[in-house]
């Protein structure tokens, strides 16, 4: 009998239709024969659908088409099993539209990435592949982050982190704390998104303050860090549970400007020059440029086996350090005048779920798939096995006046 694997996609997100294409990518290369997708849109206005229309990449060209054939609905655990009901139900009809066995969120960025999703599968007691609500939301904010891993003895670059409304009362202070702690060019970022989305570099006091105003427009909390002036950028990612990890091999992606821009990330580069075409985004066996995938690289990265292993290790080590489950991409900064590695970010739920760098040391993106719905698997029964209520109703119990209740709530 195959497993209903449940995937949620799209969502309340910058990044939703990154979503959409590594949705597209992963079923492409899940086994038919051991599962059958169930796919559960979340639109940008936070509304689920169903259907089997949305698993084409191709539909999504004409959105008010494409929802019309399908269906609005509620995901639920009704104590007999998590359900995906009409909502709202019909009087003629069945309401129960299919059902979930393992939930499978690729959701990128805010409203999903952050620990949203996965607070809200938890609720529907069942298995979930990837990142808990701890590791999820740590990952995400990259503020909380850099304090975890520094705390953890992992390396990081020097920063500055506010809120809005702490610059908004002292614009002064920031920029003088700003002033004291870092040296020009600094990066400014959003504290909480990613895809290089609201990213600016700053050489100087006016080009510090636009950087804020522009990464203000995205977030709520800011985050400046020193810039690492003689680049080179290396990514690696990594497969497991908080016990065991694999790393793969290290990619030096390549960008147009002094950032890595979203358009590198996804679009090669340039894109108004570099287009891909559905086609190429949507078929894990169609061509080797998808998603983060199309980013010019180098695979593997130009560099030494030692330094290669060194950012393996850390990679590993930010993955454990944050609890993470499933596969995550970890993204170092590399110092090329000091030969110095800086942890820079954990993308928990990556584009294009890193397939690639796991092809390039020998895995194929099935068993990448396989893999991590078994880890998702044995998460759950390890955690059914563990004690969060207690089956006594003290409520109920005798001498509960004694607590205040008598008849009625105070």
């Amino acid at each position: 009998m195959k497993i209903k694997l449940g995937i949620f996609f799209g969502g309340k997100s910058v990044e939703h239709e990154i979503s959409v294409i590594t949705m597209s990518q992963a079923i492409s290369a899940i086994n038919p024969d051991k599962y059958e997708i169930v796919p559960i849109y979340i639109s940008k206005e936070g509304i689920m659908y169903t259907g089997d229309d949305l698993l084409d990449l191709y539909a999504y060209k004409d959105m008010d088409v494409l929802l019309k054939r399908s269906y609005k609905v509620a995901v639920v655990n009704d104590g007999k099993g998590v359900k995906v009901l009409r909502c709202p139900p019909v009087l003629i009809g069945k309401n129960i539209l299919n059902t979930i066995d393992v939930a499978f969120p690729i959701m990128h960025g805010t409203n999903g990435e952050d620990g949203t999703i996965a607070g809200f599968l938890n609720m529907l007691n069942i298995p979930v592949v990837g990142p808990d609500i701890l590791s999820s939301s740590i990952g995400m904010d990259k503020i909380l982050m850099k304090k975890v891993l520094k705390e953890s003895g992992l390396p990081v670059v020097d920063y500055v982190s506010f809120y809005s409304l702490e610059y908004i009362k002292d614009e002064e202070k920031i920029l003088n704390e700003v002033n004291e702690k870092l040296v020009y060019p600094v990066i400014v970022k959003p504290g909480n998104l990613g895809s290089s989305v609201g990213i600016r570099k700053a050489k100087n006091m006016p080009e510090l303050k636009d950087a804020i105003e522009f990464a203000l427009e995205f977030s709520d909390r800011i985050i400046i860090e020193k810039a690492v002036q003689n680049l080179k950028e290396i990514n690696c990612s990594v497969i497991g549970n908080i016990t065991e990890t694999e790393a793969s091999v290290c990619e030096e992606p390549f960008f147009s400007d002094e950032i890595l821009s979203y358009a590198d990330k996804y679009m090669g580069g340039n894109g108004s020059k570099n287009k891909t075409s559905l086609k190429k985004m949507s078929g894990a066996k169609v061509s080797n440029e998808k998603g983060m995938a199309v980013s010019d690289k180098k695979l593997p990265a130009d560099i030494s086996d030692e330094k290669r292993d060194e950012i393996q290790k850390l990679a590993r080590e930010t993955f454990t350090v944050l609890g993470c489950s499933g596969v995550a991409r970890v993204d170092f900064l590399m110092d090329k005048d000091t030969d110095k590695v800086y942890v820079n970010e954990i993308n928990t739920i990556p584009g294009a779920l890193s397939y690639y760098l796991w092809e390039a040391s020998g895995k194929t993106f099935e068993q990448e798939m396989d893999e991590v719905i078994d880890i998702a698997l044995k998460r759950y029964r390890e955690k059914e096995k563990l004690t969060f209520s207690y089956d006594q109703n003290i409520l109920a119990m005798q001498g509960s006046s004694k607590m205040g209740l008598k008849g009625k709530m105070k």
